[in-house]
């Protein structure tokens, strides 16, 4: 499936008159992809949720801890997401299926018989957990989690588009050379062991944007408008405020801090593998 670049379109126009300028803007600091036009879908279909989805973005940065700790089930960085959107009304939904047979049993009138006899079986299926919906728009934040996740986010959003409940979806994550990059050297400026260092985004089968645009290509989601969303290095900032101060404040802050001039950031290689 050839994927859509809709927010180009609005670069250079003003996000308080055109939506999608508002996400155009955010390509500064975030990789899109998207199949089917998502980006113009959803903000002609749900300008609400759109809007929220591009106040969320603008408003989040990626901190050193986010990089470096350990995070369990749901790292903070998710748990910072979806709490931000649950502020705004979002809510998690799970998508089940039930599956509904009736047996008419005719009467034969010879036997004196006039009455249809119905016998019914319902059979219900739990089916999987999708992190926010609002309106008619799914969204899961998956920044490291296990990659089969993508295939059970994409199959819920299939199926609840398919079942006309959704108009599109959007899957937030991250790219992944830029990040592990800047993770391993934030780890080790920490002071953190080699092994430690190593360790930081190092296993294969985890989600980021590469995982997630495959499956784009492929058409998992069928007819379903994906935007899918990725947290690259660029959105890292420093945490303390008198580093800002010394550090600089403009676009190239965090890099600088790391030693990297702002010739020299890290190339954008997250949906390479």
């Amino acid at each position: 499936m050839e994927l859509t670049d809709s927010w180009s379109r609005a670069r250079g126009a003003d996000p308080a008159a055109v939506p999608l300028a508002r996400l155009a803007v955010l390509t500064d600091r975030f990789e899109l992809r998207e199949t089917r036009n998502a980006a113009a879908v959803l903000a002609a279909t749900a300008p609400a949720e759109f809007a929220e989805l591009c106040a969320v973005l603008d408003a989040f940065a990626l901190h050193t801890p986010d990089l470096i700790e350990a995070g369990g089930n749901e790292s903070r960085l998710a748990q910072r997401l979806n709490a931000d959107f649950r502020s705004r009304g979002w809510r998690e939904g799970r998508v089940d299926t039930v599956v509904r047979s009736v047996l008419q049993v005719q009467p034969w009138a010879p036997a004196g018989e006039r009455d249809v006899v119905e016998r019914c079986d319902e059979v219900r299926n739990e089916g999987y957990k999708v992190d926010n919906v609002k309106g008619r728009v799914a969204l899961d934040v998956e920044w490291n989690a296990k990659d089969g996740n993508l295939d059970r986010d994409i199959g819920a959003y299939r199926s609840l588009y398919d079942a006309g409940l959704i108009d599109g979806a959007v899957l937030l994550t991250r790219t992944h050379d830029d990040v592990r990059e800047l993770a391993r050297r934030l780890s080790r400026d920490a002071g953190q062991s080699d092994e430690q260092v190593r360790s930081r985004f190092s296993t294969s089968t985890t989600t980021h944007l590469g995982k997630l645009e495959s499956r784009m290509t492929r058409g998992d989601a069928g007819g379903c408008p994906l935007l899918a969303v990725a947290v690259s290095a660029r959105c890292w900032v420093l945490d303390d405020a008198a580093e800002h101060a010394e550090r600089g404040s403009g676009p190239d802050r965090g890099f600088l801090a790391l030693g990297w001039p702002a010739a020299d950031q890290p190339v954008l290689d997250g949906w390479s593998g």
